[in-house]
């Protein structure tokens, strides 16, 4: 999984030109769109950036503890979130996973299909790139992110519907972040290294990453497959959605 990089696999719209893409689930009759919309990587979703989304889910990764961590073992997919956007993701080895969970209305979504970040504090365990030129800056820390994420396959289907071209139109750099660790934190756990709970910065990401508008209630099912470069790391990842009425 690692030595470069950790991998992972609307109510109020602001921000003018907003772009947002259909999914090809649309009436013959109507032309209504009847599924939900995946907003482009250019868009700017409750004030934020996809590349300030894609910090903001490291930084909910980073801050829950392995043992009720909605990404390790545990189902209940609304530990540690808050807002309009709540945070679906892989796993952080190889895997194949079908996970069920419930999710209130009116909640945007946003998940990777792949992701990687590089941070400062890997750096010191010899856990990143290793860049002899740039080192632990902000520029290599990106570089590393960035590489990880080269050559990978993608694909993701929202309730049945493909969502096009992904790879091309949904890859996205986070800014510099700081994050905060646990006690029992997720670099401790897969890497067996002794990281230490408290605040870093910096770290820097890249991935490619859907935002999904709130889905109608009922019931639903995302499913997004991922292999990173050479094959090495594997997701194939079913969420069976619930969504309160």
């Amino acid at each position: 999984m690692k030595r470069a990089y950790i991998v992972v696999t609307a109510a109020v719209i602001l921000g003018l030109g907003l772009i947002v893409l259909s999914l090809p689930n649309v009436s013959a009759n109507t032309g209504e769109t009847l599924g939900p919309k995946v907003f482009s990587r250019d868009s700017v979703v409750y004030g934020r950036t996809m590349g300030e989304w894609s910090a903001e889910w490291w930084q909910w990764a980073f801050s829950i503890p392995v043992d009720i961590h909605p990404l390790f073992s545990n189902p209940d997919c609304s530990v540690g979130q808050s807002g309009p956007v709540w945070f679906l993701g892989g796993s952080f080895v190889s895997n194949t996973a079908m996970r069920s969970c419930t999710v209130p209305a009116g909640k945007a979504l946003f998940f990777p299909i792949l992701n990687g970040e590089d941070s400062a504090l890997e750096e010191s365990f010899n856990n990143g790139c290793s860049d002899p030129i740039f080192g632990s800056t902000i520029v290599g820390l990106s570089k590393c992110a960035v590489g990880g994420q080269n050559g990978v396959s993608v694909t993701a289907e929202i309730d049945g519907a493909p969502v096009p071209h992904l790879a091309e139109r949904f890859r996205v750099q986070s800014p510099a972040f700081g994050f905060t660790l646990p006690e029992n934190n997720l670099l401790k756990a897969t890497t067996g290294n002794p990281y230490a709970a408290g605040a870093y910065f910096p770290s820097a990401g890249d991935g490619y990453y859907l935002m999904l508008s709130p889905l109608n209630a009922g019931n639903h099912v995302i499913h997004f497959h991922g292999v990173g470069s050479g094959g090495s790391f594997t997701l194939d990842i079913t969420y069976n959605l619930t969504v309160a009425q």
